[in-house]
């Protein structure tokens, strides 16, 4: 029995060009969908539906985000970033277009779920973390995910605004249009990442795709940081979604919404850039369970003291630091673990269980506010789970994984 050791690499393309278009491509990605929030109250009000309406298909989003990232994962592994990335931004737009047409729940669910769902499923962290785990030297790893998490945290600090600033000067359909434009970006970015094709190094240590799936799901580690990312999707995107609305029940104006998103956005290029550096020095597992714990802290802290503007900005700073900060130790922990020949695949299982988180946060936030009409269930409900997220990833093991030798010199 040895540790794995990682497959030699591949000719690499260089550190600053993996930085800079993965950077923009997660920008533009995670931007867009961080301001979906903003479209609730429009587009319920227009269309006649119920917040559930709107939460269910962004539910479903989450659910087929989370559902596509092990295929895309696969396919990224593959054949490569390239054609996944361009296949990914051009439904991305697709699915903005047709979500700005639907006039039903159903067609709404379609598109805003299902079509933006497998969209960003192709365009965000799994493939551009496939793609530094491969061309970034280990050293140098979780601070290089750490950047590309802080770009899809400015991309929140930087659309946001402009989203809200379309809704209000466009209309919230021509807004969705020109996003869609914004999507088609993605594609010649995606040129930066394209990887050169190799030949198999002979003798290296092959996994077959059911051969890591086995190694990896028996994997009590593995499995902790399942549970775990499932908790990170049901805090952020409950709170990213239902929050706008939660404020204005409070009687808060729209710009305190606004800019609550904003400074999420602003202090999480801070804290996923902290995470990613700080985990290059100290163990990921005490990382990633201080961030759950101090999240429950925060929402505590939050629910218990009077609802004004000046608080909900200290706020919406603190879940800033904390708010994608568990991306890049999490993936780097499963370099570490498995090694780098399947991460794309294994980092979109992992995404999954997010998802799932997710799909049940946005749910239930929109399903318990119309039979109670009050978000405090969900709100406590996250702080539970917080709790439970930072107990779970403790006993995660960081070390590589003993595998059989399979092949003799």
């Amino acid at each position: 029995m040895t540790a794995h050791t990682a497959l030699p690499q591949r000719p690499t393309l260089s550190l600053q060009q993996v930085l800079l278009c993965g950077a923009m491509i997660v920008t533009i990605s995670m931007g867009i969908r961080h301001g979906f929030g903003l479209w609730l109250q429009p587009i319920t009000l227009e269309r006649g539906w119920t917040r559930e309406t709107f939460a269910f298909a962004l539910a479903i989003q989450n659910i087929a985000w989370g559902a596509a990232g092990p295929f895309t994962g696969m396919l990224a592994d593959r054949f490569g970033p390239f054609r996944v990335l361009v296949a990914g931004g051009l439904l991305y737009a697709l699915g903005l277009v047709l979500m700005a047409l639907s006039t039903s729940g159903l067609a709404f669910t379609g598109s805003a779920g299902v079509l933006i769902g497998l969209a960003q499923s192709g365009t965000t962290y799994a493939v551009i973390y496939g793609v530094i785990g491969r061309n970034v030297a280990a050293d140098k790893r979780s601070w290089a995910m750490g950047v590309a998490a802080a770009a899809g945290s400015f991309g929140q600090f930087l659309m946001v605004p402009v989203e809200n600033w379309l809704i209000g000067h466009t209309g919230w359909q021509n807004a969705l249009y020109i996003l869609a434009l914004a999507a088609c970006v993605i594609a010649p970015l995606a040129l930066g990442l394209r990887e050169p094709k190799t030949a198999p190094v002979a003798h290296a240590h092959q996994q077959s795709i059911m051969q890591a799936l086995r190694e990896a799901f028996g994997y009590r580690s593995f499995q902790l940081l399942m549970a775990g990312y499932f908790v990170c999707g049901f805090q952020v995107v409950f709170i990213g979604v239902h929050m706008p609305s939660y404020l204005k029940d409070q009687g808060l104006s729209p710009e305190v919404a606004t800019y609550a998103l904003a400074l999420i956005g602003l202090f999480n290029v801070f804290g996923t850039y902290a995470a990613g550096s700080l985990g290059q020095r100290f163990p990921k597992r005490y990382l990633l369970s201080a961030i759950y714990a101090l999240r429950s802290i925060a929402i505590v802290i939050f629910l218990s003291v009077p609802i004004t503007p000046m608080g909900v900005y200290l706020f919406s700073a603190v879940m800033g630091v904390l708010w994608l900060s568990t991306v890049p130790p999490t993936n780097a922990v499963l370099a570490q673990i498995f090694g780098i020949q399947h991460m794309s695949m294994l980092s979109g299982f992992v995404f999954f269980s997010h998802q799932i988180g997710s799909f049940l946060g946005v749910w239930l936030g929109g399903k318990l506010y119309d039979l109670n009409g009050s978000y405090d269930v969900v709100w406590w409900l996250a702080v539970a789970l917080g709790v439970l997220a930072a107990l779970v990833n403790l006993p995660v093991r960081e070390g590589a994984i003993v595998r059989p030798t399979l092949a003799r010199a």
